[in-house]
């Protein structure tokens, strides 16, 4: 496996489908993020545009091998494997991503509640806002395992899907990514920390889930 990740994530660096998704996310933090604003509602903010990133960078991931190449790695090392490598590179990926947008935020925000008043412990912010961005992270994995090959083979299909996905999994309030950011904007307002624990594991399981069906799929499909 650790080949077949290190095979992909040259993959991906040298064919430069990267920059699209990493050019979203840093547009996303120049337009949203300035400096003083309050660190809890930033994290959160932060962490809301990790979610598109993500699905977009596991579509370019699980599609980034031309169908010659992908068929000679699967006949080698097994078309399951070799899925669970992408997508595996699409989230170290996007793990890079949330790490730096967390450095941002900690490099500019003010650690303090809405009104400035009551002021915010640093590290816990950090911890949580890392969680959510986690967590957004996963689900954005999750979206593009389903909305592309092998589960949706049309790509008039899976680029709406995908996005339609991504969106209403950012507003509806039963999402774990919608509940992750909302408590961090919510406990912005009083200056209280609050960990997504919930969400996580939850998202967790659908992304594992996701990523188990779609590698399940690939071996039956290839």
């Amino acid at each position: 496996m650790i080949a077949l990740l290190r095979y992909q994530t040259a993959l991906l660096i040298g064919s430069y489908r990267w920059l699209p998704p990493v050019i979203l996310y840093a547009v996303w933090l120049t337009i949203g993020i300035r400096s003083g604003d309050p660190i809890l509602g930033t994290f959160g903010y932060a962490a809301g545009g990790l979610l598109p990133a993500a699905v977009w960078l596991t579509r370019v991931c699980v599609t980034n091998e031309p169908p010659s190449a992908r068929n000679c790695t699967a006949a080698a090392a097994g078309p399951g494997r070799v899925h669970l490598a992408c997508v595996l590179t699409a989230a170290g990926t996007g793990l890079l991503l949330a790490l730096i947008g967390t450095a941002v935020v900690l490099s500019l925000a003010d650690p303090h509640s809405n009104n400035h008043y009551v002021a915010v412990p640093v590290l816990p912010a950090a911890f949580s806002g890392l969680l959510a961005a986690l967590v957004c992270l996963l689900m954005g994995t999750a979206i593009g395992a389903l909305s592309n090959w092998p589960v949706l083979r049309n790509t008039g299909w899976s680029i709406p899907t995908g996005l339609i996905a991504a969106l209403l999994l950012s507003v509806l309030g039963a999402s774990p990514a919608n509940a992750a950011v909302s408590g961090l904007v919510t406990g912005s307002l009083h200056g209280t920390v609050s960990t997504p624990w919930l969400p996580l594991a939850v998202t967790a399981l659908i992304a594992a889930a996701a990523t188990a069906a779609a590698c399940a799929l690939s071996s039956r499909r290839s």
